[in-house]
């Protein structure tokens, strides 16, 4: 009779149970991998068919017995850095979303707000519109791939094992909130510009023509100067987004 004990039990499913769990993680807190539009069904089948192909190039990982005390610490720490690494991806969208926010106010364009059920916060259609095209940028850059290289790295960088508190220290995953604001600023810097010399001009207009209604030609004339700077500056948004993503991705060992 065959008998198969704990211990085997656990060395078979040890290396894949680990990748499994860190990877759920990441398509449930990642943009566009999180779409309420994919099934749960699908997340977690696709987690497991990850955790199964990176089998080759994950290191030799710990043997946690299942009933181990040690086992809730582990899980805890898949959960953890799969939750970082897709909060830290999160992050890169935020920040092409605020330099939307200062776009669309210097075009005077944050009063048209609508909810917005990802986040569950109001937010503008140019914000909105910058973070669509975050998405497009994220699909055609393969990001998704990014992602999961990531997540494959991480298991070098940061290996298997109870103590996710070290983990959390080592990350050192604070530092991100200095690059959101510097990267959005960046992102908005050209439009900002372009929008301040159009209200400066308008302001030198009223005074040259004080008998010019300034206020019915000031809100279409910015909206207009604002939309054409936007056809002029989405080309160029590829390359601050880039870096931001990249920047993002060196924190798991992926840069």
């Amino acid at each position: 009779m065959i008998s198969i004990s704990e211990a085997q039990i656990a060395e078979w499913l040890s290396p894949v149970l680990w990748p499994f769990l860190r990877v759920l993680a990441v398509f449930t807190s990642a943009p566009v991998l999180s779409s309420r539009a994919f099934p749960m069904r699908a997340k977690v089948g696709l987690s497991l068919l990850v955790a199964v192909a990176v089998q080759a190039s994950l290191p030799q990982g710990p043997v946690i017995s299942f009933m181990d005390p040690q086992a809730l610490a582990v899980v805890v720490q898949q959960v953890v850095m799969g939750l970082a690494i897709g909060f830290a991806v999160r992050l890169v969208f935020a920040s092409v979303e605020l330099a939307g926010e200062v776009v669309g106010f210097q075009m005077g364009l944050n009063f048209a707000a609508f909810f917005d059920p990802s986040m569950n916060t109001q937010s503008s259609a140019v914000a909105r519109f910058f973070a669509q095209i975050a998405a497009l940028m994220f699909v055609v850059m393969n990001g998704h791939l990014l992602v999961i290289m990531a997540v494959t790295q991480s298991f070098t960088a940061f290996p298997v094992s109870p103590h996710f508190l070290d983990m959390l220290a080592s990350m050192k995953l604070y530092q991100l909130g200095a690059e959101v604001f510097a990267s959005a600023l960046w992102m908005a810097l050209p439009m900002v510009g372009i929008l301040l010399f159009t209200n400066l001009a308008l302001g030198i207009v009223s005074r040259v023509a004080p008998q010019m209604n300034i206020f019915a030609i000031g809100f279409p004339l910015t909206l207009v100067v604002g939309l054409l700077g936007m056809a002029v500056t989405l080309p160029m948004l590829d390359q601050p987004f880039t870096a931001l993503m990249g920047r993002v991705l060196s924190l798991f060992g992926a840069g």
